[in-house]
């Protein structure tokens, strides 16, 4: 585990945050979208992507990742938001308490 991977999941808050990600279906949004985990050494634990609509137009993205704390999540949905194509990002962080 890179030392950047273990700091996140040692200092972290919650155990899960939960990303879904609305875009137009283009072909460089899932890399743009596993690229701001990848340069921070995190591999998300969970990610599921289809392409629907009548058209097959939208594409929805959902990522779990766990061990990230509450900063760093919305961070990265903050980032996720200023990709092109992407509409709209939801998030949720669960407490390893719940």
């Amino acid at each position: 585990m890179s030392s950047v991977a273990a700091s996140v999941a040692e200092t972290s808050f919650y155990e899960d945050a939960f990303f879904s990600v609305h875009a137009s279906a283009e072909p460089g949004v899932m890399p743009r979208v596993l690229e701001l985990f990848a340069k921070r050494g995190l591999v998300p634990t969970f990610w599921q992507s289809a392409v629907r609509g009548r058209d097959q137009g939208r594409l929805v993205i959902e990522i779990r990742m766990r061990g990230l704390g509450r900063e760093l999540a919305e961070y990265i949905a903050a980032c996720l938001r200023q990709i092109a194509s992407v509409e709209t990002v939801l998030t949720l962080c669960r407490d390893r308490a719940e």
